[in-house]
């Protein structure tokens, strides 16, 4: 691979991490706060599919950008009546808005416009489409025949739409509000003990409701990105269960905004792979040293963790090494002998590379993330002592 293929993919990945690092900053100012939320995936298909209509009704991409971050905080507002003021299961409460979205959102969509549970495409006005910087290149051909640094600044640094750059400004503006502010401390205080705060005389119910409508107004930009500037409109589970792999990332981050940006964009690494070399073809051996070196890695430390790991990791091992002999076992023949075998050249198949980012969940939640310790008040409700 030449530089720019390593550029492609860097740049696959930044557009594949923005609605990753949304979703995670969004759980993390809700966590933050105490509140737990897995209807992080809920929030954002229902973003996706109203700002993708409205965008088409309208023509105007940033009424349905604001009307995917209405309906967004809407749902983030029900779940905080459910789990603030109600006091509701907070877990329960994620579930509900999840299978909710999923389903309301095909339902209307068929019901609007009849076309199978989708959004028509938009046109280029009623999208987000790339900002060309300044002397940035925009023919790929002008790119290919660049010198590297002009082809990581047409390639990597412009071309991306406005959420692109806004997803990134929101990692150094989360770090100020947690870290930098009143209102920051007072969240993070929240989510440890609420009964100092309230003891202060602070609003515990108004400082977790801000938490949840931040989350909200995230999930909502999140939604929007999706339907609006990767895709020309909505289209049936579109999120493809971003929402629970941005809540992997929070964890592997551990409630910290930069650390978050790094394990969105390990995270999206795995969605660009598949975007950009979808007919991946390597040879039998070097298929057979990275998943049985990728094997040995994860069973060597999973010996060092708890009896759950052992178990989860030295399973999936297990899966891999029986991976790469079915892909030498499946090259031999009456022609070609087990060591020619080896040097034959296959195609990866393209389900085993769109599941990547799935396995690295597992790998990451099963022994990777180390000693990961929540917000000691988060998933309990708070009753004030009279």
């Amino acid at each position: 691979m030449d530089f720019f293929t390593f550029v492609q993919l860097g740049d696959a990945s930044v557009r594949m991490a923005i609605p990753l690092l949304l979703a995670c900053l969004a759980g993390l100012f809700s966590e933050r706060a105490g509140i737990f939320d897995i209807g992080l995936e809920g929030k954002m298909l229902a973003a996706a599919f109203l700002s993708a209509a409205v965008s088409f009704a309208s023509g105007n991409v940033w009424l349905g950008l604001l009307a995917g971050i209405g309906i967004s905080v809407l749902l983030s507002v029900i779940h905080g009546l459910a789990s603030i003021t109600f006091k509701g299961n907070q877990l329960i409460s994620g579930v509900a808005i999840n299978f909710f979205a999923a389903g309301l959102t095909v339902v209307i969509a068929q019901g609007w416009f009849a076309q199978g549970g989708r959004t028509p495409s938009l046109p280029n006005d009623a999208r987000f489409n790339g900002l060309d910087f300044p002397g940035a290149l925009t023919r790929f051909r002008d790119k290919m025949q660049a010198s590297p640094g002009m082809q990581f600044y047409s390639e990597f640094v412009s071309g991306h739409s406005i959420l692109v750059y806004l997803g990134l400004l929101t990692v150094p503006l989360s770090w100020w509000i947690l870290y930098r502010t009143r209102f920051g401390l007072r969240l993070r205080a929240v989510g440890e003990a609420p009964e100092a705060v309230d003891t202060a005389g602070i609003s515990v119910v108004r400082l977790r409701f801000a938490a949840v409508a931040i989350c909200g107004i995230l999930c909502g930009i999140a939604g929007a990105y999706l339907s609006t500037a990767v895709q020309a409109g909505f289209t049936k589970d579109m999120t493809a269960n971003r929402g629970f792999i941005a809540l992997a990332a929070l964890i592997f981050a551990k409630w910290r905004p930069w650390h978050a940006l790094g394990a969105c964009l390990l995270f999206s690494l795995f969605f660009a792979i598949d975007i950009q070399f979808p007919r991946l073809e390597l040879r039998v051996v070097w298929i057979m040293v990275l998943l049985i070196g990728s094997g040995v890695a994860m069973t060597a430390y999973a010996l060092r963790k708890d009896k759950i790991d052992v178990i989860v990791l030295g399973g999936l091992s297990l899966v891999l090494a029986l991976v790469a002999l079915l892909a030498w076992r499946g090259e031999m023949s009456d022609e070609i002998g087990a060591i020619a075998a080896l040097f034959e050249t296959v195609r990866v198949p393209s389900q085993l590379i769109q599941s990547l980012p799935y396995l690295f969940v597992v790998i990451v939640l099963a022994g990777f993330v180390g000693k990961a310790i929540p917000p000691r008040a988060g998933g309990q409700p708070y009753v004030k002592e009279r």
